[in-house]
């Protein structure tokens, strides 16, 4: 079994040097005989936009519908290449919901399948996100995936960047009282903490879970587990709802009366 997990963001120098290291940390999480392929979209007008605002830590959700062309191009090229799934790696499940109609095979938002998998554990979910601009945007995910009833709040833990990696006892701390609060008051009986560059890449959501005292997920197991599950019971989204086209991959970069 081969499945992509996709980046939301074309690679930049750093990450094609920590490219084997983000690699192989995926294999804690997969299957011993599934193939999991950390993969980039090709670059894109208005990537340096995309780059500048996570930078300045201002992430309105703009850049995501930039990317939104060449997350479905490079999902195009996952099925012509003969991956079995696509996981896609940003907690706020860009090119999602687009890419499912491009292709056959599974195209899992790690968000949407976590809040699932939340919903079966209990029947109050909070989520937690890096900064107070995500929570507005969370929100629209939520409502969009028709999870209103069970999400009993959305918080900030106020803390994320480049830096991050310098500061990780401090994030923890900061998303520890967050999370008792938001536990303390809406009695929510599992979390999901957005934000795959601090949760689980510097911070393991079990230890925090601990700490809580209720189930705190990790979106990046559950994708990729759930891309297997779906790979191994061949079962993908409803061609009814999902209706999906056949696109030649050439033709995601031609023009009709251009050059």
């Amino acid at each position: 079994m081969r499945i992509m997990y996709l980046h939301h963001m074309a690679a930049s120098p750093e990450a094609r040097e920590r490219h084997d290291e983000y690699q192989a940390s995926f294999k804690q999480y997969a299957a011993p005989d599934t193939q999991v392929e950390v993969h980039y979209p090709d670059d894109y007008p208005g990537s340096k936009l995309s780059a500048d605002l996570v930078v300045r830590n201002a992430i309105p959700g703009v850049h995501h519908l930039l990317q939104t062309p060449v997350i479905i191009q490079k999902i195009a090229w996952a099925e012509e290449n003969g991956f079995d799934a696509v996981v896609q790696s940003n907690t706020f499940d860009p090119g999602v919901e687009a890419g499912r109609q491009a292709v056959r095979i599974p195209v899992i938002g790690v968000t949407r399948t976590s809040l699932g998998v939340a919903s079966t554990l209990t029947d109050a979910i909070a989520l937690v996100v890096p900064l107070e601009g995500h929570v507005a945007y969370a929100w629209k995910i939520v409502h969009a995936y028709h999870m209103d009833e069970l999400v009993k709040d959305i918080v900030p833990v106020g803390l994320y960047g480049e830096d991050a990696a310098q500061r990780t006892d401090e994030i923890i701390a900061l998303t520890l009282e967050a999370m008792r609060e938001v536990v303390r008051r809406t009695r929510a009986g599992c979390l999901i903490p957005l934000g795959g560059a601090v949760f689980p890449s510097l911070v393991s959501p079990e230890d925090l879970g601990r700490e809580v005292g209720v189930p705190v997920l990790n979106t990046r197991a559950i994708g990729i587990r759930f891309a297997e599950l779906c790979v191994n019971l061949r079962l993908t989204h409803s061609s009814i709802s999902r209706p999906s086209a056949t696109l030649p991959l050439e033709d995601f970069a031609a023009y009709t009366y251009g050059p």
